[in-house]
């Protein structure tokens, strides 16, 4: 199992744990966990909506593409351990890790 924790917008955490070997990204888990994330382009990284601050294990996540980064440019929140959720594939690199969300909602 893959296990890391989800802060909500009222600063409430929530361990989540995922089968190893699951296709999903972070958005969809999110989602699929009632988590209010509107996801509106649907994991196109267009949108934004999914936005979430990676409170730890930043480090361990492969590195942002061009198409998203060009989008986080565009949040005044944005900080530089933003990610968007729907960009990042649920794996082992998720253990441990912490994420706030700040899309909206």
């Amino acid at each position: 199992m893959i296990q890391f924790t989800i802060e909500d917008r009222n600063g409430e955490r929530e361990p989540i744990e995922i089968p190893e070997g699951i296709t999903l990204s972070l958005m969809e888990v999110l989602k699929a966990s009632d988590y209010n994330i509107l996801a509106t382009c649907g994991g196109m990284a267009l949108c934004a909506t999914c936005h979430v601050q990676v409170l730890a294990g930043f480090e361990s996540l492969p590195s942002a593409q061009d198409t998203e980064l060009d989008m986080l440019d565009t949040l005044p929140d944005a900080e530089s351990d933003s990610r968007l959720a729907c960009q990042i594939r649920v794996n082992e690199t998720l253990e441990g890790a912490v994420f706030r969300i700040k899309g909206s909602a």
